[in-house]
């Protein structure tokens, strides 16, 4: 395994990651959920990406149970805030009660008085955004964050997050990304790496699609995680025939280079510097131990070449596209 550092941060984060959303969140057993988590530490993966909406604090639980057994600096724990944690709709968001009160949540779910990484799982165009920074701000004054990011902002969002409380602020930025869904590279790698913010990428194997399983002309399986609803929008851009075969090309230039399909597509992510981490989801062991094959592999300029060659249009590059924050920043 190898390990990067996390942008301007003192934390060096394995390349392949765990991540615990449709898994962990209620979706896997116990016994698996320890199994995958312990394959991990075998395998060399010391980054584990949670959410305190993940199950409603489900997820968060289940990593405070097994990581718990950890000695605390053996592994690098990150979670974010923003989604509903109940059917009161003030029960969400970034305001500074929330912020507050769910990171004491977090930290009692998880049996830990810190994260290494705070994230800001959306951005919340309801409150005043120096207010969300003032208070994640006091969570990391308070000692029970080391590190903040964010996941899916905006250009414009993150340039005012920066514009406030300067490059310092967040490490991290959490956007989709795979060979399918290169939208972040078009405006946010580049102005995160200006400010010495690293990717940590969710959805490298485009929920499951670039793994080859899913064929063109057939419907999505029942059950899979590409059927969920949360995927609902990337369903509807990536999930065709069109697309399905263009991934199906893949195969012939991932076995030429010795490669099964799913390493090929976290190499590729990989291959950017920008990128500090890829999550990965495991409801096995094995394939937490085959993801983590994907660290350290270097594609040569030829198979890159073939594979832009395979998937011709089809990878979404319009940020505009992308599912990303909700629009819009309020000021006080």
């Amino acid at each position: 395994m190898r390990y990067r550092t996390l942008g301007s941060s003192d934390l060096r984060v394995s390349e392949i990651s765990l991540g615990s959303w449709l898994t962990y969140s209620g979706g896997v057993e116990a016994d698996r959920t320890r199994a995958c988590t312990e394959a991990a530490f075998d395998a060399g993966i010391n980054f584990f990406d949670t959410a305190n909406v993940y199950g409603q604090g489900a997820a968060e639980t289940a990593w405070g149970e097994i990581l718990s057994s950890h000695p605390r600096d053996s592994y690098i724990l990150a979670t974010k805030v923003w989604g509903p944690m109940s059917d009161d709709p003030a029960d969400q968001g970034l305001s500074p009660d929330q912020i507050a009160k769910q990171i004491d949540a977090s930290l009692s779910r998880l049996k830990t008085d810190h994260v290494d990484l705070y994230q800001a799982h959306r951005f919340d165009p309801a409150v005043p955004i120096e207010d969300t920074i003032e208070a994640f701000q006091k969570v990391v004054e308070q000692g029970k964050a080391r590190y903040l990011g964010f996941s899916e902002w905006t250009p414009e969002q993150i340039q005012a997050g920066i514009d406030i409380a300067g490059p310092d602020l967040f490490v991290s930025s959490q956007p989709q990304y795979s060979m399918l869904w290169q939208a972040p590279e078009v405006e946010v790698f580049d102005l995160c790496a200006a400010n010495g913010i690293s990717q940590i990428v969710w959805s490298p194997l485009a929920q499951g699609v670039l793994t080859g399983k899913y064929k063109p002309g057939q419907p999505v399986p029942e059950g899979s995680r590409f059927a969920s609803a949360d995927m609902a929008v990337s369903q509807d851009l990536v999930y065709s025939d069109a697309t399905l075969e263009a991934v199906q090309r893949l195969a012939p230039i991932a076995e030429q280079a010795a490669l099964n399909m799913p390493t090929l597509a976290l190499a590729w992510v990989l291959r950017r510097s920008e990128v500090a981490s890829a999550i990965t989801g495991a409801s096995r062991p094995e394939q937490v131990h085959s993801n983590a094959a994907a660290s350290g592999v270097e594609l040569p300029d030829d198979v890159l070449s073939a594979v832009d060659r395979a998937l011709g249009d089809a990878p979404v590059t319009e940020p505009s596209l992308a599912p990303a924050a909700q629009a819009g920043i309020k000021h006080r």
